[in-house]
């Protein structure tokens, strides 16, 4: 009567050890498609930005005017640029 519980104790144990480091790697992988999915989902969201900015700087004049003045800081013929620079208080 008692080896019956002792075999089944025996398979469960086998069974644990052989299935345990597989189902450990699923999870990991698992875990490592859910991390590659969110990268997918913000490299997206940063080309769909990238694709309107294209796009402005093609058919938009005044946005290709305002980004050449800001970031690139070209002027118009004959303009006068002044800069000024805050007073630092001592």
């Amino acid at each position: 009567m008692i080896k019956n519980p002792i075999w089944i104790f025996v398979f469960s144990l086998f069974v644990f050890i052989v299935f345990l480091p597989s189902y450990s790697k699923m999870q990991d992988l698992k875990e490592n498609n859910r991390e590659y999915a969110e990268q997918i989902a913000v490299l997206k969201q940063k080309n769909d930005e990238l694709v309107e900015e294209n796009r402005r700087l093609e058919e938009d004049p005044f946005y290709l005017e305002k980004v050449a003045r800001e970031k690139m800081g070209l002027i118009k013929e004959g303009e006068v640029v002044y800069k000024i620079t805050p007073v630092s208080q001592e």
